[in-house]
Protein backbone atom coordinates (compact mmCIF):
# COMPACT_ATOMS: atom_id res chain seq x y z
CA UNK A 1 0.00 0.00 0.00
CA UNK A 2 1.58 3.27 -0.70
CA UNK A 3 -0.24 6.68 0.65
CA UNK A 4 0.84 8.50 -1.85
CA UNK A 5 -1.26 6.75 -4.37
CA UNK A 6 -4.29 6.16 -2.12
CA UNK A 7 -4.34 10.21 -0.62
CA UNK A 8 -4.62 13.23 -2.50
CA UNK A 9 -3.24 15.91 -0.82
CA UNK A 10 -6.05 17.86 -1.99
CA UNK A 11 -8.47 15.31 0.54
CA UNK A 12 -6.68 16.17 3.55
CA UNK A 13 -8.13 18.40 6.03
CA UNK A 14 -7.16 19.85 9.17
CA UNK A 15 -8.81 21.43 11.82
CA UNK A 16 -11.84 20.17 10.74
CA UNK A 17 -14.88 21.21 12.92
CA UNK A 18 -17.83 18.87 12.83
CA UNK A 19 -20.27 17.97 15.52
CA UNK A 20 -21.32 14.35 14.43
CA UNK A 21 -20.10 11.23 13.07
CA UNK A 22 -22.88 11.72 10.25
CA UNK A 23 -21.44 14.94 9.41
CA UNK A 24 -17.85 14.35 9.19
CA UNK A 25 -19.15 10.74 7.30
CA UNK A 26 -20.70 13.57 5.13
CA UNK A 27 -17.22 15.70 4.60
CA UNK A 28 -15.13 12.49 3.84
CA UNK A 29 -17.73 11.54 1.24
CA UNK A 30 -17.60 14.77 -0.23
CA UNK A 31 -13.67 14.55 -0.39
CA UNK A 32 -13.82 11.13 -1.71
CA UNK A 33 -15.74 11.63 -4.81
CA UNK A 34 -14.61 15.19 -5.30
CA UNK A 35 -13.95 14.29 -9.29
CA UNK A 36 -17.10 12.64 -9.57
CA UNK A 37 -20.70 13.69 -9.53
CA UNK A 38 -23.25 14.22 -6.76
CA UNK A 39 -24.78 11.15 -6.88
CA UNK A 40 -21.36 9.21 -6.77
CA UNK A 41 -21.07 11.57 -3.17
CA UNK A 42 -24.75 10.26 -2.27
CA UNK A 43 -24.04 6.85 -3.50
CA UNK A 44 -20.24 6.73 -1.14
CA UNK A 45 -22.24 8.32 2.24
CA UNK A 46 -24.84 5.54 2.07
CA UNK A 47 -22.33 3.05 2.03
CA UNK A 48 -20.46 4.12 4.97
CA UNK A 49 -23.09 4.56 6.66
CA UNK A 50 -24.17 0.93 5.82
CA UNK A 51 -20.95 -0.20 7.17
CA UNK A 52 -20.68 1.44 10.33
CA UNK A 53 -24.41 0.51 11.07
CA UNK A 54 -23.00 -2.90 10.88
CA UNK A 55 -20.27 -2.29 13.57
CA UNK A 56 -18.09 1.34 14.67
CA UNK A 57 -14.79 1.62 12.41
CA UNK A 58 -13.78 3.66 15.78
CA UNK A 59 -10.58 2.09 16.34
CA UNK A 60 -10.02 3.12 19.89
CA UNK A 61 -7.44 5.58 21.06
CA UNK A 62 -9.34 8.86 19.15
CA UNK A 63 -8.96 6.81 15.38
CA UNK A 64 -11.73 6.07 13.21
CA UNK A 65 -11.04 4.25 9.70
CA UNK A 66 -14.39 4.26 7.77
CA UNK A 67 -14.74 2.14 4.92
CA UNK A 68 -16.63 1.13 1.75
CA UNK A 69 -16.44 0.00 -1.92
CA UNK A 70 -17.46 2.19 -4.99
CA UNK A 71 -18.63 1.03 -8.35
CA UNK A 72 -17.82 4.55 -9.76
CA UNK A 73 -14.06 4.55 -9.20
CA UNK A 74 -11.31 2.17 -10.78
CA UNK A 75 -8.68 2.38 -7.58
CA UNK A 76 -8.67 2.74 -3.98
CA UNK A 77 -8.65 6.12 -3.02
CA UNK A 78 -8.49 7.68 0.74
CA UNK A 79 -9.73 11.12 2.63
CA UNK A 80 -8.42 11.77 6.07
CA UNK A 81 -9.47 14.87 8.33
CA UNK A 82 -8.28 15.42 12.02
CA UNK A 83 -11.01 17.14 13.81
CA UNK A 84 -10.83 20.23 15.87
CA UNK A 85 -12.60 18.36 18.63
CA UNK A 86 -13.15 14.69 19.25
CA UNK A 87 -16.42 13.92 18.23
CA UNK A 88 -18.92 10.59 19.52
CA UNK A 89 -18.28 7.62 16.95
CA UNK A 90 -19.21 4.43 18.92
CA UNK A 91 -15.98 3.87 18.99
CA UNK A 92 -14.13 0.02 20.88
CA UNK A 93 -12.68 1.98 23.77
CA UNK A 94 -16.13 4.63 23.65
CA UNK A 95 -13.34 7.34 23.67
CA UNK A 96 -14.32 10.09 21.07
CA UNK A 97 -12.31 10.34 17.25
CA UNK A 98 -10.11 13.14 16.28
CA UNK A 99 -8.60 11.64 13.41
CA UNK A 100 -10.66 10.33 10.63
CA UNK A 101 -9.59 7.51 8.05
CA UNK A 102 -11.75 7.35 5.22
CA UNK A 103 -11.39 4.51 2.59
CA UNK A 104 -12.44 3.67 -0.75
CA UNK A 105 -12.13 0.65 -2.50
CA UNK A 106 -13.18 -0.51 -6.27
CA UNK A 107 -16.40 -2.81 -6.27
CA UNK A 108 -14.26 -5.73 -6.94
CA UNK A 109 -11.52 -5.01 -4.51
CA UNK A 110 -11.70 -7.91 -1.96
CA UNK A 111 -8.15 -8.70 -1.32
CA UNK A 112 -6.73 -5.20 -1.33
CA UNK A 113 -9.24 -3.93 0.78
CA UNK A 114 -8.49 -5.89 3.79
CA UNK A 115 -4.25 -5.30 2.78
CA UNK A 116 -5.17 -2.11 2.90
CA UNK A 117 -7.43 -2.02 6.50
CA UNK A 118 -4.05 -4.20 8.24
CA UNK A 119 -1.87 -1.61 7.09
CA UNK A 120 -3.92 1.05 8.01
CA UNK A 121 -4.63 -0.58 11.04
CA UNK A 122 -0.94 -0.96 11.87
CA UNK A 123 -0.21 2.73 11.22
CA UNK A 124 -3.08 3.68 13.73
CA UNK A 125 -1.37 2.02 16.02
CA UNK A 126 1.97 4.00 16.12
CA UNK A 127 0.91 6.46 19.28
CA UNK A 128 3.47 8.57 18.30
CA UNK A 129 2.49 8.75 15.01
CA UNK A 130 -1.12 9.51 15.99
CA UNK A 131 0.09 12.28 18.23
CA UNK A 132 2.13 13.98 15.16
CA UNK A 133 -1.21 14.37 13.08
CA UNK A 134 -2.49 15.52 16.52
CA UNK A 135 -0.33 18.05 16.23
CA UNK A 136 -0.93 19.46 12.55
CA UNK A 137 -2.05 22.84 11.77
CA UNK A 138 -2.34 22.94 8.26
CA UNK A 139 -3.58 20.32 5.34
CA UNK A 140 0.09 20.53 4.10
CA UNK A 141 1.42 19.25 7.38
CA UNK A 142 -1.32 16.69 7.40
CA UNK A 143 -0.19 15.06 4.09
CA UNK A 144 3.13 15.65 4.99
CA UNK A 145 3.00 13.46 7.87
CA UNK A 146 0.87 10.98 6.07
CA UNK A 147 3.48 10.17 3.29
CA UNK A 148 6.62 10.67 6.04
CA UNK A 149 5.29 7.83 8.17
CA UNK A 150 5.13 5.94 4.34
CA UNK A 151 8.70 6.52 3.81
CA UNK A 152 10.06 5.66 7.08
CA UNK A 153 7.97 2.19 7.42
CA UNK A 154 8.28 0.61 4.17
CA UNK A 155 9.49 -2.37 4.08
Amino acid sequence: MELGTLIDSQRVRCGVDVTSKKRSLELLSELLTDDLDAASTRTIFEGLTLRERLGSTGLGHGVALPHSRGASIETPRAAVIRLDKPIDFDAVDKEPVDLIFALLVPESSNDEHLRILARLAEMFRDTAFCARLRACRSNTDLYGSLIEWQSQNTG
